[in-house]
């Protein structure tokens, strides 16, 4: 197990540097510069190539990446070209707020997605799975900022319960500001994770140890989260994994909608400025996220089934005599 997790750890350095490869060149293509975002557009031509020579930005393609890919290895994220801040003390002031509301809706799709799965696979072509496959179909459809407009407009304008943005002082005002946010994010998960819980219990239902612990008088209860659920599992904590990292990575439109501080907020706005270190430096600790989480799913399942941890000892007894 251990060498498993060492060998998914050491794969991260492609990914990582397949995606700051990638993002360095779209943000190379694309229109702006950031010497002229800085200075501002009543800066002379000879004050924007002063300060291009001073922050590096003359020098060629490859050299500026392998400058950054080898301040990366040191664990320097650079400085923000907008504010000269430390990219590095920027994420980490903000991905807290990205990954409580990452967390807060992957709790709320979970406690939602799973009973409607679990109760919409018990009563099978029934009212009850019609309607919530309907509602599941249109919760996987809806864009994110389209319902979070949506949210705004009626609990935040027109009935005034919510904050319509931002993030409120003290627990309880953030608390209060993570409702929507969470509900937005959270609503398409939810639909996924109640397709696919409803998808394994049928499957597990079909089988023959079901019918052979009804007919042994075991309560329908026990049966259902026993028997049913603990082995239909693994396909539902794959899809809560892969959403959880999608969640961290694709919360910008919802923090853009509800500006909420967060790391999604953070790359938009850098975005906008040609602000290349912040960008670079959220997508390299969302790549690292995303991949340590599905590393803790592989983890989670040898837990969920025991067959898995010895089919890992013996791949890596394979391995040993190799």
């Amino acid at each position: 197990m251990y060498k498993y997790i060492l060998k998914r750890l050491l794969m991260m350095i492609p990914v990582l540097l397949g995606a700051t490869f990638i993002v360095f060149s779209v943000m190379e293509m694309s229109p702006g510069d950031p010497a002229l975002s800085k200075l501002g557009v009543d800066a002379s031509a000879e004050q924007v190539r002063e300060l291009r020579e001073e922050m590096g930005l003359n020098d060629p393609f490859l050299v500026r990446y392998g400058r950054f890919i080898l301040n990366l290895a040191r664990g320097d994220l650079g400085t923000s070209y907008k504010n000269n801040l430390n990219v590095m003390d920027q994420i980490i002031e903000r991905m807290p707020n990205t990954i409580l509301l990452a967390s807060a809706s992957l709790l709320f799709a979970i406690l939602l997605g799973v009973p409607v799965g679990i109760i919409s696979a018990r009563k099978q072509y029934t009212a009850f799975d019609n309607v919530a496959m309907a509602f599941t179909l249109l919760g996987a459809s809806a864009p994110h900022f389209w319902f979070g407009l949506v949210c705004v407009l009626f609990f935040a304008l027109k009935l005034g319960w919510l904050p319509a943005a931002g993030m409120a002082p003290g627990l309880g005002g953030t608390l209060k500001s993570l409702i929507l946010p969470t509900v937005t994010l959270g609503l398409h998960s939810s639909a996924l994770i109640a397709r696919m819980t409803r998808s394994a219990m049928l499957d597990v239902l079909r089988q023959d140890y079901i019918d052979t612990a009804r007919s042994k008088g075991v309560k329908e209860s026990v049966v259902t989260f026993r028997h049913m659920l603990r082995n239909a599992l693994i396909p539902i904590v794959t899809v809560m994994g892969l959403q959880f990292g999608q969640m961290l990575g694709g919360s910008v439109t919802t923090e853009t909608v509800f500006a909420w501080p967060g790391i999604g907020r953070f790359i938009v706005e850098s975005i906008k400025n040609k602000d290349i270190p912040c960008v670079l430096g959220a997508v390299v600790m969302l790549s690292v996220f995303f991949t340590c989480i599905n590393l803790l799913v592989d983890i989670i399942y040898s837990f969920i089934d025991p067959r898995i941890k010895s089919q890992y000892k013996t791949m890596t007894r394979r391995a040993g005599n190799v």
